[in-house]
């Protein structure tokens, strides 16, 4: 890693903010979006990047700020990457955040936000806190090949499972769905039953596939051809470099996504879940286990 001086910390505007502490990630996943040349990275993706002043900028922003919002990160960047143990800026920064009486809307694929419980539970008990966790592979096995540096899948339903008991709402994205790796029913239904018996408040599906773009897709084929032999070259005959990858079971799938969400009066639709993090209310009541 390499630490740098940011010139600033929050993006956004119009009480829509967002914050990344990190840049570039150690989790290793094979599909990951952030690699892609478009963001421009000029360092190696897993030689992390930390902005090293940012619970300072964060402070600095949050104080001149009249109304109180939801800041919202890890959208770019995992806040509880490996560094974060001996680092602990996204600790710092949560309780700035609590101590200025904002809300937070927090994304990671890791247990390390575990450590964080008791702050998440101060913001959310203050104000509101929805914590996102990302879910692909019910399979452990498979898992561990797609996303290999980040704790497994039902590891990751225990943490969802320890914020319900403090009355954390949380937020699963089901997403990416790899075309004939992990795109199938028993998947799909294993997953969203543990969202169901776990009491997240919404899943978040971009459509049952991936996209891959310039330096991204490079990466996944090379994971492809070391894990799954020949399966690159199906990719390639099939959506050649088209940057929306959807599996051709994708119509079935989401018809079993939306039934599970509808019948357990879970939020199906990217719209309703991103406007539920992004909601302040005024008067924010604490969420009971017996919400769910």
């Amino acid at each position: 890693m390499h630490f740098t001086e940011a010139k600033g910390i929050l993006t956004g505007s119009g009480g829509r903010y967002g914050m990344n502490i990190y840049r570039g990630c150690t989790h290793g996943c094979i599909y990951c979006d952030s690699r892609s040349r478009c963001y421009q990275f000029t360092h190696p993706f897993e030689d992390i990047e930390v902005k090293r002043n940012a619970p300072e900028l964060l402070e600095q922003a949050l104080r001149s700020k009249r109304k109180k919002c939801m800041i919202g990160t890890g959208s770019m960047s995992d806040p509880y990457m490996h560094c974060e143990e001996e680092l602990g800026l996204t600790r710092r920064c949560l309780e700035i955040i609590l101590n200025y009486g904002f809300g937070l809307a927090i994304q990671t694929k890791s247990d390390r936000i575990l450590r964080d419980i008791d702050l998440l539970d101060e913001i959310n008990r203050s104000a509101k806190c929805v914590v996102q966790m990302t879910l692909t592979t019910f399979d452990d096995e498979l898992c561990r090949i797609i996303e290999p540096n980040v704790c497994s899948t039902k590891r990751r339903i225990e943490v969802l499972e320890q914020m319900r008991e403090r009355g954390i709402p949380t937020i699963v994205w089901l997403t990416p769905i790899l075309p004939y790796i992990n795109d199938t029913d028993e998947n799909i239904t294993s997953i969203l039953n543990e969202c169901v018996r776990v009491g997240v408040k919404g899943v978040i599906d971009f459509g049952m596939g991936l996209t891959l773009r310039e330096g991204d897709r490079e990466y996944y084929y090379a994971a492809l051809d070391k894990h799954f032999p020949g399966m690159k070259e199906r990719y390639i005959r099939q959506y050649g470099n088209s940057y929306e990858v959807p599996s051709p079971n994708a119509k079935r799938l989401t018809e079993i996504f939306r039934k599970i969400c509808w019948e357990h009066d879970i939020m199906s639709t990217p719209d309703a879940c991103f406007g539920y993090m992004q909601e302040f209310p005024e008067k924010y009541p604490q969420m009971s286990i017996f919400d769910y």
